[in-house]
């Protein structure tokens, strides 16, 4: 068999381990388990399970499976549509979305339980399967930058390397630095965007730009259904995972966040362009900017006025990437990034992680009262403190935490976004490496943008001839070429 055509038994071999491993270890939540009630003849093990996890609001996944099923949307719906913009491409964008969707949800929620075992065990729950959908929007926003130059072999082996790079990024981040991003801007945006076009600099061709690469007037219609998509359910993912008030503020700043975004997009393309008419690839991408940019200080107390102006912020740079910042990283840094995502995931996701930054340096109990030690679980008084004792009058179950200040929860909150950038950039040019290897290389010129390859097309398609008088060439230039 062609490892052009490898996918198929590479799919299906990485189901069976998959399988395999759900045998071993995935177990449901005691939440969700039927037996985790009192029990007659229940074992020590259970007994255990089930005080540890005791859950005073046996409903409580009926309020975060709506958030789930937005975010869920935006995963298959939001981004598969979004990427259809390629006239030639739109099978391949929606349908290796879904592939890699599946994929990247399975390996998720195994990376992750692995990370977090309970007595050998990995408790599934509905919080894992929003992590799992976080973590997928990580490897899809890679795929955006790789759109149309990879094959799906090549797509199943990033996945496969990216995911576990993505988590213990996200470990780093979260335990070690106390760093938050209720929105993940910096842990799934800044982090998939950087790593997708890392990988994309090693995989440079010198053919990559070719007349399929552009849209036309139905593709950009099919685009817009996945923007669409993605700017109503941002909210919930920003949101999704925060409690109370801070869910209710997070929902808050995105929406308006994306709605001063989305004008101020309009606005620009129009200005910037030399007849003043609207450019679809910047309201496609450009209006949900905002949704990134204000993620990291979502659930925090930025008002709405700032979240106005992030919004704003997030527009101006975002559209001036596209006019001015893509066209010179492909032509004087040989990165090509074929759905822009340096301008509505990348740039976003560090101008998020500056301004959580920020806020955290801001942020006191004048402003946040007690919550402040929840919302960020570093600052919390120490074990033992007699101020802890205090707080816990107040919020019972209050953690523990560091007591670090203001100013040091600030500075962790840059580490983390500098650790996130470090891991993205040398994981994505490892993974860059391994996939331009000669083995991998086989699309041809006319093969790039094109879903003749490996769709089955209809009969009546205008299709072009894409396998006559062809030349294979390599996915980089190694030095080889005369």
């Amino acid at each position: 068999m062609k490892l052009s055509h490898a996918h198929g038994p590479l799919a299906l071999f990485v189901q069976i381990v998959f399988f395999i491993l759900f045998c071993v270890f995935a177990r449901y939540h005691p939440n969700a388990s039927a037996r985790y009630h009192p029990l007659v003849n229940e074992t020590e093990l259970e007994h255990e399970l089930a005080q540890e996890y005791k859950d005073d609001n046996p409903w409580a996944h009926s309020r975060t499976y709506p958030m789930f099923q937005d975010v869920h949307v935006m995963i298959f719906i939001g981004f598969g549509f979004l990427m259809m913009f390629l006239k030639r491409y739109g099978l391949s964008a929606v349908g290796l979305n879904f592939m890699v969707g599946v994929l990247c949800l399975q390996w998720a929620i195994l990376i992750h339980g692995f990370f977090h075992l309970s007595h050998g065990e990995i408790l599934i729950d509905l919080n894992s399967l929003l992590g799992a959908d976080f973590t997928a929007a990580a490897v899809l926003i890679s795929f955006g930058a790789l759109l149309g130059k990879t094959t799906p072999t090549q797509l199943i082996i990033l996945t496969l390397i990216e995911i576990p790079l993505f988590a213990i990024n996200e470990v780093i981040g979260r335990k070690y630095f106390g760093a938050v991003d209720m929105g993940d801007s910096m842990f799934v945006h800044a982090f998939g965007a950087y790593y997708g076009l890392a990988a994309s600099l090693l995989l440079y061709r010198r053919d990559v730009s070719t007349p399929k690469e552009g849209s036309d007037y139905t593709s950009d219609r099919f685009a817009m259904i996945g923007t669409v998509f993605l700017w109503l359910y941002w909210p919930s993912f920003n949101a999704g995972a925060a409690p109370g008030d801070d869910q209710h503020r997070g929902i808050i700043n995105t929406y308006i966040s994306l709605i001063t975004c989305c004008l101020t997009t309009f606005a620009l393309s129009s200005l910037l362009h030399k007849e003043k008419k609207f450019d679809m690839v910047h309201v496609q991408n450009s209006s949900l900017a905002g949704g990134v940019a204000i993620g990291t200080s979502a659930d925090l107390m930025i008002h709405p006025w700032g979240a106005a102006l992030v919004g704003i912020i997030a527009a101006t740079v975002s559209v001036l990437g596209y006019v001015y910042l893509t066209p010179f990283l492909a032509s004087r840094l040989r990165i090509h990034d074929t759905c822009g995502v340096n301008n509505l995931h990348g740039m976003p996701g560090i101008i998020a992680g500056i301004i959580g930054a920020i806020m955290a340096a801001l942020a006191s109990e004048a402003t946040y009262g007690p919550s402040l030690y929840e919302i960020f679980p570093a600052r919390a008084p120490k074990e033992g403190s007699e101020e802890l004792e205090v707080l816990r009058k107040s919020i019972p179950d209050l953690a523990a935490g560091y007591g670090i200040s203001a100013g040091a929860q600030a500075t962790n909150q840059i580490l983390a976004l500098v650790v996130t950038m470090a891991f993205a950039l040398v994981g994505g040019l490892l993974t860059g490496a391994l996939l331009r290897l000669r083995p991998f290389a086989i699309l041809k010129t006319e093969e790039l943008y094109e879903d003749a390859k490996y769709w089955v097309m209809e009969e009546g398609e205008d299709e072009e001839e894409v396998h006559k008088g062809s030349a294979t060439l390599p996915m980089a230039d190694n030095g080889t070429s005369k």
